[in-house]
């Protein structure tokens, strides 16, 4: 073994080119494309023009992320409905991820209000639905230019409970704010039974154990639990 690892290494991976089996005879381990696709880059390049053509026609709006899943208490999507009426009717334009749950429930509450209703969905292979209560919409192939158009969008982020994208989203806007990558934004959670123990393990985990984040970090966000307490917040909060 000590042999080995003395050798010359320049002439053990020439040796190691010399006695690899042919491209086609390698087994696949990895999910790589074999070939790389220039016209991605055009695709890509056309979603962020189209995109940001869209959100930049609304000059103040809250962007509402949530479960796409009917799975949570009734109560969570009527709040949901309730905020962007009260939103809408104040000049907001509500955004969501175009999709079912909280974003329908949202997008619902704007439409009925009389506001703009703009749904951001994404393309997937089992398909994600449109709701019908959407003034505009627009989809997307690409999660992360559809992740950008989301964090440009808006002067609230608001989020409801919901899964793995709900928290990926909050993740990347908290960071993005954390890192002054972009302007520091009121971000809302709603729900405070949901999002105390992520909270918790914020204070707890990262911040007292083991000093991950600054203590001022965990003040970038505020729970909240009922649409009044949560338009007092954004009326105090948000500027133009």
């Amino acid at each position: 073994m000590h042999e080995d690892l003395s050798r010359d290494l320049p002439q053990m991976i020439k040796e190691g080119k010399e006695t690899l089996p042919p491209a086609h005879e390698r087994p696949l381990l990895v999910c790589k494309p074999q070939e790389i696709e220039p016209w991605r880059v055009f695709q890509i390049m056309s979603e962020f023009v189209e995109g940001f053509d869209v959100i930049q026609k609304f000059g103040l709006a809250a962007t509402i992320f949530g479960s796409a899943r009917a799975s949570f208490e009734h109560s969570i999507y009527q709040q949901a409905e309730d905020l962007a009426s009260r939103l809408a009717k104040k000049g907001f334009a509500i955004i969501t991820g175009g999709s079912l749950g909280v974003m329908q429930a949202a997008n619902k509450g704007a439409y009925e209000a009389g506001g703009a209703s703009i749904g951001l969905n994404i393309r997937l292979p089992d398909g994600q639905q449109d709701n019908h209560y959407l003034t505009q919409r627009f989809e997307f192939e690409h999660f992360f230019v559809r992740k950008v158009m989301l964090t440009y969008a808006s002067e609230i982020y608001i989020y409801f409970p919901g899964g793995f994208g709900t928290l990926d989203e909050f993740f990347e806007v908290v960071t993005l704010v954390q890192t002054k990558k972009i302007r520091k934004i009121p971000i809302l959670l709603f729900g405070r039974e949901y999002w105390t123990p992520l909270t918790a393990l914020i204070k707890n985990e990262l911040f007292e154990k083991h000093k991950a984040i600054d203590e001022s970090d965990m003040d970038l966000y505020q729970i909240v639990d009922s649409v009044d307490e949560a338009m007092a917040y954004i009326v105090a909060n948000v500027q133009c």
